[in-house]
């Protein structure tokens, strides 16, 4: 990618990540150190920069602390404002001006009409400006699936709209693009209303002084999944979620039309005006528009989390993976017990573990846990244990292929491997002229072949292996010798 920029200290455009230098102010913080590791993982050169100047989070996410604000701003490609947003404004007002011809600058509030006009006014006319928007939180792990809102300014995002754009999509986000005032209108209900009622739940919950946690012996599935969403904006950073319902001035009146449908319903019901009642709901309901699919999509998530549920029921007693949703952490061992919010692991000893973690029972938080596909277990398995390795040599049948005999050996599953070490013709065989009958000779002299076999360390190496040769016995196959030296 070209751009016509002022000779001297320029912006690095040409979209190769490595030599592209990102600085994000606010770096230290949840949203900063999410997509330091973001722009980490996609190859670029990333320094994090934050007001309480805490260098062991740098330290931490292995990234260099702008001590030097006065050159790290003209030393870098693409300048990220991540700070609160009744601060990003005076942020961007005193650093802006320092930036580069042709680099970047981006914030990351969730309001945008104040924060693009505070970058046109005071970012230089060749800096490029580009509002974003993230909608998700710094607990999503991955960038995947997630929604992020682009707000490109005319004339002063076309070079670097379509690199930051390609980025965001080939991670596997939905890019949405809109203008500030369309953008700051929709959240005002998107997040304003939805945060706002969720919070009400909570806080209302709390003036009733209701036992939550008796209540959910008698949970239905939609109300469990509510107060889980409850919980989960409750449970956040109340300062964020405080400036998200005061910085946009549209959620004053989205706030104003709630109250009047809560007054409204409420008086509905106490005078028991079953009718009126109906009559808005069904008006609600044809404006929502399509109820059926949203039936159909609520029961999906009812009936995933049941299925989730029945399916780690049904895994007592068996190696199970699990991965923590936060730290990434994966956790595999034979699951001793399952329960509504917890589960029991006695942990398989992999590589490098000490012997004194053996057997060593671990409880897990549901909550925190995604379970590893059949694939994925067995991708970890292959990685992490310590395997036994077993040659098996046999005399395949006539016109027999010794790839079609493999092939039925990997349908072992535990097996992390298996692979054909040696080919050979009986003629070969050391002891072949010693014997005597020709039925022997020509016996031998079909095609010898030598399966390696490397069975799961926490398999029994001695009981795949008959199971192994068996199958070969099975598939007409002569035992020519076993190697039952265990390998490692």
């Amino acid at each position: 990618m070209s751009v016509n920029m002022k000779p001297g200290n320029q912006a690095n455009t040409d979209q190769n990540p490595e030599k592209t230098k990102v600085l994000i102010l606010g770096g230290t913080g949840e949203m900063g150190q999410w997509f330091t590791r973001f722009f980490k993982e996609k190859g670029y050169e990333v320094t994090v920069w934050g007001k309480g100047g805490k260098t062991e989070i740098a330290k931490k996410l292995e990234v260099p602390f702008a001590l030097n604000l006065e050159e790290a701003i003209p030393g870098s490609d693409i300048v990220i404002v991540s700070v609160p947003i009744n601060v990003t404004e005076e942020t961007i007002a005193e650093f802006a001006p320092k930036m580069k011809a042709g680099s970047l600058l981006m914030d990351f509030t969730s309001i945008k009409v104040k924060p693009v006009e505070a970058m046109k006014k005071f970012a230089p006319s060749d800096v490029e400006i580009l509002g974003t928007h993230p909608m998700f939180g710094p607990t999503i792990p991955t960038i995947r699936g997630q929604t992020v809102i682009l707000v490109p300014v005319k004339g002063r995002s076309e070079k670097w709209f379509p690199v930051i754009r390609e980025l965001f999509e080939e991670g596997g986000a939905h890019v949405e693009i809109t203008t500030a005032d369309e953008h700051d209108r929709l959240v005002s209900v998107v997040q304003g209303l939805t945060h706002f009622a969720y919070i009400t739940i909570g806080t209302t919950i709390d003036r009733l002084d209701f036992d939550i946690k008796k209540s959910r012996k008698f949970v239905s599935p939609v109300y469990a999944i509510m107060l889980d969403f409850v919980g989960r904006i409750l449970g956040q950073n109340p300062y964020l979620y405080a400036l998200i319902q005061m910085e946009n001035p549209g959620v004053l009146e989205v706030h104003d039309a709630f109250i009047r449908e809560c007054e409204e319903l409420s008086r509905l019901v106490r005078a028991h005006d079953e009718e009126s009642f109906v009559k808005k709901m069904k008006s609600a309901a044809r404006k929502y528009g399509d109820t059926a699919h949203a039936l159909r999509k609520s029961d999906k998530l009812i009936n995933s989390r049941i299925t989730e549920y029945e399916t780690i029921l049904n895994s007592v007693g068996k190696v199970c993976g699990f991965s923590h949703f936060y730290s990434g952490k994966i956790h595999v061992g034979t699951l001793e017990k399952a329960g509504p919010d917890e589960i029991v692991l006695t942990k398989l000893v992999s590589k490098g573990t000490s012997p004194h973690i053996k057997n060593k029972f671990v409880k897990l938080k549901l909550e925190n846990l995604r379970m590893l596909s059949e694939s994925e277990l067995w991708e970890w398995r292959k990685e992490n244990l310590e395997h036994s390795t077993r040659d098996i040599s046999v005399l395949i049948p006539d016109g027999a292929d010794p790839a079609v005999i493999l092939n039925a050996i990997n349908t072992n599953k535990q097996l992390a491997a298996c692979e054909i070490s040696d080919i050979y013709k009986g003629e070969d065989y050391k002891e072949f002229n010693r014997i005597e009958t020709e039925k022997e000779k020509e016996e031998l002299k079909r095609l010898g072949v030598t399966y390696r076999i490397t069975v799961f360390g926490d398999c029994d190496a001695n009981s795949v292996e008959y199971d192994v040769t068996s199958l070969l016995c099975g598939l007409g196959c002569r035992i020519r010798e076993k190697n039952l030296k265990q390998k490692r």
